[in-house]
């Protein structure tokens, strides 16, 4: 069922359970994502799969889904011929596909409370070429900004119970989108992509996470899209500098290869770990890409046990 709750009062009370990999499960179903639109391509051709990995989330344990909004944009949408109306319209239903799917899976039996969290990649997620992971785009905050802001405000108006900033490379876009959630009366979480101590940009996560410590509209703080080797370090620096609770999702381990568009290497993520970090100040705990159902799975209960 939906919640009556905020997901703020949730995270003061406990631990908060958050969905895999968006992509991974849409791939695992047979569905083709070699395409700049990546998930969001699906928002207009196979709704209804994105709703089934929501829904298969939500049966493995997650408590809270994230939009298939990642990497969907105007300016992304107008390169493949798509009106900012009807944009718009796909914005809008990566919301409500979320909320079906919480509706199917209260209709199947899931009792707890559910939440959707509406995804607001970064701007290199649109350019699809690998910098998102790096950062350094060459605009400035002020055109960062104008560019999340038109997008944040149609997710924001379609409802969700939170706007996920996520996958973040870059401090300066970090300050861009915290400026830009202003005003929209969607609380927030914010989440780097990172390398070490450091976002991928290079800074330090001392500077960049302070950057969100006085937002109000920002309730939670911390990483998503890294090696899971890197939370430890992040979630303590999270906590310390923002006082806020801290959100974690790492990758499975596995590394992008940004220009052949596959991932190599092995898995070194282990749902075990969560228990450190929810020790550290993590209180919304997930995965991200190539971390499937059986890993939320896994994660829920660990969290579960006393």
């Amino acid at each position: 069922m939906t919640s009556n709750s905020s997901l703020a009062e949730a995270l003061a009370a406990g631990t908060v359970v958050l969905d895999g990999g968006m992509s991974n499960q849409l791939e695992s179903a047979g569905h083709d994502l070699s395409d700049e639109l990546w998930s969001a391509r699906l928002l207009a051709e196979r709704p209804e799969a994105i709703t089934e990995a929501h829904l298969a989330y939500f049966e493995a344990g997650a408590d809270v889904a994230i939009t298939s909004s990642y990497q969907a944009t105007f300016e992304g949408f107008a390169k493949r011929g798509i009106s900012h109306e009807r944009a718009a319209e796909l914005l809008t239903t990566s919301v409500e596909l979320a909320r079906e799917a919480a509706a199917q899976a209260e209709a199947k039996g899931v009792t707890r409370p559910l939440w959707v969290a509406a995804s607001v990649g970064p701007y290199g997620a649109m350019l699809a070429d690998g910098s998102e992971y790096r950062g350094r785009y060459g605009l400035s905050v002020d055109e960062l900004e104008r560019f999340h802001r038109p997008r944040m405000e149609v997710l924001a108006a379609a409802g969700p119970d939170v706007l996920a900033l996520e996958t973040v490379p870059d401090a300066d876009e970090a300050e861009a989108l915290v400026r830009a959630v202003r005003g929209l009366h969607t609380p927030a979480w914010l989440s780097y992509s990172i390398d070490g101590r450091h976002t991928r940009a290079g800074q330090p996560l001392e500077e960049a996470f302070a950057l969100a410590a006085d937002a109000d509209e920002v309730i939670a703080v911390g990483v998503n899209c890294c090696a899971p080797e890197d939370v430890d370090a992040a979630v303590e620096i999270a906590a310390r500098v923002t006082g806020k609770p801290v959100v974690v999702y790492p990758n499975s381990g596995e590394a992008w290869d940004a220009e052949a568009r596959a991932w190599n290497g092995r898995s070194s993520f282990a749902p075990g770990q969560v228990r450190a970090w929810r020790e550290s100040g993590a209180r919304l705990i997930g995965g991200c890409c190539r971390v499937g159902p059986r890993a939320i799975t896994s994660i829920a209960g660990t969290l579960a046990e006393a």
